[in-house]
């Protein structure tokens, strides 16, 4: 299987998130071809080669970074080709704003999952089963809160990581029951 995992990173969180997702993937399927592309370097031609397409953000006044709002939108002609139909998607978040939820985490996975269904794939959430889900994810995929009290950048911990790698064998155990 081919995935791609497209994102954006203000100050190195999300890219740790995306390449701890690329390890539980490879942890769980070590024959699976992965592809970490910033959104900005990423283009349609590399959706339509992938079989899972997980998409990862940080946390922009509720929304997502416009890099991703861009990739999608230059991407959007692959709709009415049905291009993206029946793959299977992902998504992740870095939030630093206020509040436990990461001022705006939860808008920002459905506004990415949002996409993915309006091109008919399959998306896949994060069951609160699963290892590190308690410390880095939300029913929407993985989250990791990286602000302070302030609502400063403060990094990422290990918990989350564990669970951005734990969310990205949950993905690849999925599809692989999905395309069999």
């Amino acid at each position: 299987m081919n995935v791609l995992i497209a994102y954006h990173s203000d100050y190195g969180s999300t890219e740790k998130m995306a390449k701890a997702i690329a390890a539980g993937i490879r942890s769980a399927a070590a024959d699976t071809h992965i592809e970490l592309k910033r959104a900005a370097d990423a283009s349609a031609s590399d959706l339509l080669s992938a079989d899972i397409i997980v998409f990862g953000s940080p946390v922009h006044m509720g929304s997502m970074a416009w890099q991703m709002k861009k990739l999608i939108d230059e991407s959007a002609s692959l709709w009415m080709e049905n291009g993206l139909q029946g793959k299977v998607g992902g998504v992740f978040v870095s939030g630093g704003g206020f509040g436990g939820a990461g001022g705006g985490a939860e808008l920002t996975m459905a506004g990415l999952h949002a996409n993915f269904l309006e091109h008919g794939m399959l998306v896949v959430g994060f069951p609160r089963s699963a290892l590190g889900y308690a410390e880095g994810g939300l029913h929407w995929g993985a989250y990791a809160r990286t602000g302070n009290h302030e609502g400063m950048p403060a990094g990422i911990s290990d918990a989350q990581l564990t669970a951005a790698r734990s969310y990205g064998a949950h993905l690849i155990e999925v599809a692989e029951k999905l395309f069999a």
